[in-house]
């Protein structure tokens, strides 16, 4: 179980995230947590619930509440994953997301620079964060590292051969993970096309999407994108999930119809999931999942 202490920094930070997006101009908006048909994710398993699942995000009906007209919306809320369990995953945990009518991802990359000095002054702990060790400046100058370059950095393969040998996660998090934001928060941006997810392709380069995670000290702290809004293109994506899931032997369940039918009035936005456990353990200096929530599942 958390210590009190630790209880009571959790609950200021979420406080403060509140303010943060209502200082903005962002509503609050709360989902159903049991849906019919999730995002097609070959990497990700859902729990069902008599014939549903539990949302693994809240993202699609936060991008239909987009679509009927919202234009800053925001939410915490518990989502679900089968068969995470870690140092830094929990089955169960806290997500927050926020998605923006008219803005792509180079303008969620300033909202997180602004939203973690937000929670460093709140806490009292001023332009900074000590964590693993290693003291994080939340200064002007976050780095900004492509896939590609970081994999030329870091990898022993470029990005091309490890999609080719099927080994991008795995070097991923072996070789490019333990290098990102060690002296200031990192943005590892512009995903191959493959790895685009409901991202869009870059205009200028169609051979990447326009994704990014955020890295602080090695530990993924978010993954947002300029979102993609043609749904002809999102259907064959998950349709390309779907199958990939079936190779696995899972059974992928329906596609989610009225999402995409959402896509079709859905304006320009981008948007971006926050694992907000991960946060508390940055500004408590935890090194571990299970010191930041109230109680863990095996202590139930």
């Amino acid at each position: 179980m958390i210590p009190i202490h630790g209880l009571h920094l959790r609950a200021v930070l979420i406080q403060a995230l509140r303010i943060f997006f209502i200082d903005r101009g962002y509503l609050e908006v709360e989902t159903p947590i049991r849906i019919p048909a999730p995002v097609p994710e070959a990497h990700i398993v859902p729990l069902t619930s008599e014939g549903w699942f539990l949302q693994t995000s809240p993202e699609l009906c936060m991008k239909r509440l987009l679509a009927a007209g919202i234009p800053k919306i925001f939410q915490l809320c518990k989502c679900f994953r089968k068969g995470e369990r870690g140092d830094r995953h929990l089955p169960e945990f806290t997500m927050l997301e926020w998605y923006a009518a008219g803005s792509d991802y180079r303008d969620l990359m300033a909202d997180c620079e602004a939203l973690l000095r937000h929670l460093a002054l709140a806490i009292g702990k001023g332009g900074g964060l000590a964590w693993q060790g290693r003291r994080i400046d939340l200064g002007p100058e976050w780095e900004r590292i492509t896939v590609a370059e970081a994999f030329k950095r870091y990898a022993p393969c470029t990005v091309e051969e490890a999609l080719a040998r099927d080994k991008f996660d795995e070097l991923l998090v072996e070789y490019v993970e333990p290098q990102l934001g060690m002296t200031t928060p990192t943005f590892l941006c512009d995903y191959p096309a493959a790895l685009g997810a409901l991202a869009r392709l870059s205009p200028t380069d169609p051979m990447v999407a326009e994704r990014f995670e955020l890295y602080v000290a090695g530990l993924e702290l978010a993954n947002g994108f300029s979102e993609l809004i043609d749904s002809v293109e999102q259907r064959v994506r998950f349709l390309v999930e779907q199958e990939l899931i079936r190779l696995q032997g899972r059974e992928p369940g329906s596609m989610p119809e009225k999402f995409l039918a959402a896509l079709e009035t859905m304006p320009p936005a981008a948007g971006i999931a926050l694992g907000v456990e991960r946060l508390v353990m940055l500004f408590a200096g935890a090194d571990n999942i299970d010191q930041v929530v109230a109680f863990t599942p095996e202590g139930l």
